[in-house]
């Protein structure tokens, strides 16, 4: 595959899928979930593409992904938008946060934390897209879904920075694991009694 068609940010994928699968569960999974996926996954591939456009200007390689995945983009949106016109509602709150990415990519500081925070609410904000095509009525659910997949992406941006780019930046290790810690006990509160194991898990890595 040519570069510039496939993105190489592997740990997006996980924030392309669990928050959608969180929101589909929730609800009821229907055929019009198998369009919405393909549309949001297209909608990542053209993002991910225009975003290093702007960060590079390198139009030669990003150019033509961008043409390929916003030609079937578009009317598998509008699709989506006729046979869910409620759908249309939700894209406002994604729009500040791309702009956020878009601003951190401009200036070549991808890595930024604010950059990445921008990125788990935008992709966990899918929660309520998916839970709204499956007919869900319980938003208080699908917002306390959407809330366990920021947190828990919040904490795999601290847990990938403290391993690889803030490796040995100790008040960096003690914030994210006291992140973890806070999330444990939080999640002691608000959410399941079987949540409480994967937050135990993710605090003693």
């Amino acid at each position: 595959m040519k570069k510039g068609y496939i993105p190489n940010q592997h740990g997006a994928w996980a924030m392309l899928m669990i928050p959608f699968l969180f929101g589909m569960f929730a609800a009821k999974p229907v055929w019009l979930h198998a369009l919405l996926f393909l549309g949001w996954v297209l909608a990542y591939l053209f993002s991910y593409s225009f975003l290093q456009w702007l960060r590079t200007k390198k139009k030669m390689i990003f150019v033509r992904p961008m043409q390929v995945y916003g030609s079937m983009l578009i009317p598998i949106s509008f699709l989506l938008f006729v046979l869910d016109p409620a759908l249309v509602r939700l894209v406002p709150f994604f729009i500040p946060l791309f702009l956020v990415n878009c601003y951190y990519a401009r200036r070549n500081r991808e890595r930024a934390l604010i950059n990445d925070l921008a990125a788990v609410v935008q992709f966990s904000l899918m929660v309520f897209v998916a839970y709204q095509v499956g007919g869900g009525s319980d938003w208080k659910l699908a917002a306390e879904l959407f809330g366990l997949s920021v947190l828990y992406f919040t904490g795999t941006v601290f847990y990938v920075k403290t391993m690889i780019r803030e490796k040995h930046n100790v008040k960096y290790y003690v914030f994210s694991v006291s992140y973890h810690l806070a999330l444990l006990v939080a999640g002691a509160f608000w959410f399941p009694p079987g949540v409480l194991v994967p937050l135990i898990v993710l605090f003693v890595r």
